[in-house]
């Protein structure tokens, strides 16, 4: 019996959804999820295809095929390893686990499992900053390693792998021995690496930017948007006056490149300074031994509280040279957002920044540019959209979920979704003048960013992997 186009449509639909051609990422499409149909609200608009229990982490979810690859931190193992799911079932495929002798130190509401993977279609590239880089075959064999970290910065790692042109690009920006590096895909030689020891710890994942015949990683950093050209890792261009710590990862969009950042003590009201070392000097170094101990500082002093990132040779004493590099950034550092047009060569702060607004900033989540409007989201809450051509401010209001925000805003199918750690998705109808849809307490906490690829909503809690599709 020949097969009739009705037999043949039953195999393609019960063989399940249509999943990813092409590698879904970490902000790979910064964060636009085109031609899909998404959910409106997760109460009778979704079907939940299934959740899966996993052990946390916070990498946002690598899609490819029908997989879906992320890392996960078990706590009580004190173990870390990269795990793959059969993305139409749930189903756990394989986990690779990785010994490390010494886990890094991280935030206290970080993880060592952070950094996302990423996917060539081939192989996987995972970062564990306890541990390095590791390149996988898709079914799990290693392919590879290079071994790096722990690294000085009691906040861990968080920038993630990006890969372009046959390179594996890895940026570290910690408190001393920082770098951007091209690794090759096939074979985890170094193509080259170049030093970035003028900044101090910044956690904001790369960027690829084609300009013209060029091609360029963008990397935003402690005070400073920079380009280096792909094929030598030279510096190209560069931006000033950023946060301190830079966490969000740039966005391109209408040919521009977008950051938005804040840190504390950026502000132009309210600041944080140090004080010439020679006064800091006469009236804290109580021993007279020239350098001023962690004991001598006064209470409530934001030097204190930063002591461990000052303190480069981490001998419990700061010198002159540590005193003055950490002052030199709380003077510079300015939180914004801004707008930097492409082209230029030096320092191009003058001359490419479009526009620059300075309210309303993320601390950690990145912006999404969608429908020519910049979408951000502050800490408890508070959304800010501006006209991403002029950044005049179009709208400002509040989600649902209150508290802290990590995970990075994505948009497609005209809505922005925006995931708070308490758990709440709040979902907003996109436009000059949006407004909230709906919003979902997942009541479990949420720090990785939502996916969604093949008509799938992928989000990851703290205690299980959803994936959701529109009804």
């Amino acid at each position: 019996m020949k097969p009739t186009l009705l037999s043949f449509l039953a195999v393609v639909f019960a063989a399940g959804p249509l999943w990813s051609a092409e590698p879904e990422y970490f902000r790979r499409n910064h964060g636009i999820h085109r031609d899909q149909s998404l959910p409106n609200n997760f109460s009778d608009d979704v079907r939940t295809q299934w959740r899966t229990a996993l052990a946390p982490g916070h990498s946002t979810p690598c899609v490819y095929g029908d997989s879906i690859y992320l890392t996960t931190f078990d706590k009580t193992k004190g173990r870390l390893a990269t795990v793959a799911l059969d993305g139409k079932t749930g189903d756990v495929r394989w986990t690779k686990a990785v010994e490390t002798s010494q886990l890094e130190r991280v935030h206290a509401v970080g993880s060592p499992a952070t950094c996302s993977v990423a996917c060539n279609g081939e192989r996987l590239f995972v970062f564990f900053g306890s541990y390095g880089l590791l390149c996988y075959e898709l079914d799990g064999e290693l392919v590879w390693e290079r071994k790096m970290g722990p690294f000085q910065d009691e906040f861990g790692a968080s920038s993630s792998p990006i890969l372009v042109d046959g390179y594996v690009i890895l940026n570290q920006d910690h408190d001393i021995d920082n770098f951007l590096i091209a690794i090759d895909q096939k074979t985890g030689d170094t193509v080259w690496k170049t030093k970035r020891d003028e900044f101090t710890r910044s956690y904001s994942t790369p960027i690829v930017w084609r300009d013209g015949d060029e091609t360029q990683i963008v990397v935003a950093g402690s005070l400073q948007l920079a380009g280096y050209d792909l094929a030598t890792g030279k510096k190209r261009w560069w931006v000033n006056s950023l946060s301190r710590i830079v966490d969000p990862t740039p966005v391109l969009a209408n040919g521009l490149i977008y950051i938005a950042t804040w840190t504390p003590g950026g502000d132009t009201s309210n600041r944080i300074a140090m004080e010439p070392y020679a006064e800091a000097l006469a009236s804290l170094d109580q021993n007279k031994d020239g350098k001023i101990g962690k004991s001598e500082l006064r209470p409530g002093s934001p030097v204190a509280q930063r002591f461990f990132r000052i303190d480069l040779d981490q001998d419990e004493m700061l010198d002159k040279r540590e005193w003055d590099r950490h002052a030199s950034v709380f003077a510079a550092a300015q939180n914004v957002a801004i707008a930097v047009q492409s082209g230029g060569k030096g320092d191009v702060t003058k001359t490419h920044v479009k526009w620059v607004y300075r309210k309303g900033l993320p601390t950690v989540p990145s912006c999404v540019v969608y429908r020519d409007v910049l979408y951000m989201v502050k800490d408890s809450g508070v959304i800010t959209s501006v006209d991403a051509k002029t950044g005049e401010l179009l709208k400002q209001g509040r989600a649902k979920g209150r508290g802290n925000y990590y995970a990075s805003l994505t948009a497609g199918d005209g809505k922005v979704y925006l995931a708070s750690e308490q758990g709440v998705i709040t979902i907003l109808e996109a436009g000059r003048d949006w407004n909230v849809l709906a919003s979902h307490d997942f009541q479990e906490r949420i720090m990785a960013t939502p996916v969604a690829v093949g008509g799938q909503f992928i989000v990851r809690t703290d205690a299980a992997l959803y994936c959701f599709s529109k009804k």
